[in-house]
């Protein structure tokens, strides 16, 4: 992408004046944080009232007051959702006021540019604006409505109208959303501050008085090779996702050519036909949505499937048990699949069969995949291709120690759903460092519809530190 000359300068590592605040990452929360940080203000309409009693008559207090600068914690007490962060809850509850209860109320925000307000920032991302969502298989619906995927003041089925496509079953495809994240940043005239192919290798800092300053280095990829980059900042914001690194068995075995850990590997070997309904089964490790999909595409080309989990089936922990019906027929499909066949009854479905309870040993080099069931039975398959979905690990090896330090439990393994960065739950600043900040998945939180609360905590607490600052 194209960037000013100022951006430039900035870039071209010349310039010694630090930015107030660089974001890594680009995806929706990256997308979200720049237009709070470029002078769009959200205050409550005049004549909105909103649904939750005790909300509205908070709201009510402060009456021309912009939400950034009242107070989170006090505004978003007593909010219950899904999804522990009071702030995100308190966010999507004045963009989308009713949506747990099956409603479509307006959001009870109106947005004013001011730009005096506005934040001088960078957006560094290794793809276009809307960061992985530019990898995932074009054609997939998403798992959540398309109007959970907006961000403030466009609404994704108005965009979607425009472009002359009806949401079916009120979900995107992953493309259309790829492409709405794009065409947010071009509508809201963000797009100065964004940088694409940009690769970030190192976050280091000193603490000189009063307060931090960043270093932030890396490289563009340019058709004409690397051209590094150095960057100084008062704060930095981590908003790179999850889906870097995929998670591993730790097997032996897991290494070999046939063992793959990504959909994509799949969607290649049919395309080539390396893969063909009269093959040895592909074997699908994992019982979250990734697995699911992989099913899903499988039968779709009429690939036999043995997949394999180590849950029960009916362990609530398992996604399936927490999703609505009503929208997520198809992966209700492959639970009901799960369920009913395991290995040891006859088939309803041709061509699938589940492992429940099952831990894989070990993958032998002749394609076959050793199992160890419940009561220490050990079963060999032979298969053609595998995939192990089982999660993905975020890649902060650009931080000092890799970011074990800023985890929850600095002993464990950083992990959206088990360890996430600790942040303060109302500014998202790490409890660790001053001037860091965490949001999305790497603080815990996993929907695009709960990622924006994080994006308006640190905004908050952003524009009141940079505020502060003497001329």
């Amino acid at each position: 992408i194209a960037m000013s000359s100022s951006r430039k300068n900035h870039l071209g590592a010349s310039s010694s004046e630090p930015l107030p605040v660089i974001i890594v990452g680009n995806g929706p929360s990256g997308i979200c944080l720049s237009y709070l940080l470029s002078g769009y203000t959200p205050y409550v309409k005049p004549d909105a009232v909103h649904p939750h009693p005790l909300l509205q008559r908070k709201l009510t207090e402060a009456r021309g007051v912009s939400i950034l600068d009242q107070d989170l914690d006090y505004l978003s007490e007593g909010l219950e959702g899904r999804c522990q962060s009071p702030v995100a809850l308190l966010f999507d509850a004045l963009l989308r006021p009713d949506t747990d209860f099956g409603g479509n109320m307006e959001s009870v925000l109106t947005w004013k540019h001011q730009a005096e307000h506005a934040l001088p920032h960078l957006v560094l991302g290794r793809n276009l604006p809307g960061g992985a969502w530019h990898s995932i298989e074009g054609s997939m619906v998403t798992l959540s409505q398309g109007e959970w995927m907006g961000l403030p003041d466009l609404e994704v089925k108005d965009w979607l109208q425009k472009k002359r496509r009806g949401l079916r079953n009120s979900r995107a495809t992953a493309g259309d959303i790829a492409h709405y994240y794009r065409d947010y940043v071009v509508k809201k005239g963000l797009g100065h501050n964004f940088v694409s192919s940009a690769v970030v290798t190192a976050v280091e800092w000193r603490t000189p008085d009063p307060s931090p300053l960043f270093q932030v280095s890396g490289f563009l990829t340019r058709d004409q090779g690397r051209q590094p980059f150095s960057l100084w900042a008062r704060n930095v914001v981590l908003a790179t996702g999850t889906f870097d690194s995929p998670a591993r068995l730790g097997v032996p075995g897991e290494a070999l050519p046939f063992v793959h850990h990504e959909l994509s590997a799949l969607e290649a070997a049919t395309r080539v036909g390396a893969v063909t309904p009269a093959s040895d089964p592909v074997l699908i490790i994992g019982a979250g949505l990734s697995a699911a999909d992989a099913v899903l595409f499988a039968r779709h080309y009429n690939l036999p499937v043995i997949h394999a989990f180590r849950r029960a089936v009916d362990d609530p922990d398992l996604v399936f048990n927490q999703l609505p019906k009503m929208l997520y027929p198809e992966y209700h499909k492959v639970h009901q699949m799960m369920r009913e066949q395991s290995i040891l009854s006859p088939s309803p479905y041709e061509g699938y069969r589940s492992l429940p309870r099952h831990r894989l040993l070990l993958f032998k080099e002749d394609r076959q995949a050793v199992f160890q069931d419940l009561e220490g039975v050990e079963k060999v398959f032979g298969v053609s291709l595998v995939l192990v979905l089982i999660g993905s690990h975020p890649d902060l090896s650009f931080l000092p120690g890799a970011g074990a330090d800023f985890a929850v439990d600095p002993d464990q393994p950083l992990s959206a759903k088990r360890n996430p960065f600790d942040v303060d739950p109302f500014t998202y600043q790490s409890t660790r460092q001053e001037g860091l900040y965490a949001v999305g998945p790497l603080a815990g939180d996993n929907f695009v519809r709960f990622v924006q609360g994080g994006a308006l905590a640190v905004a908050s607490s952003l524009l009141r530190k940079e505020t502060r600052k003497p001329p």
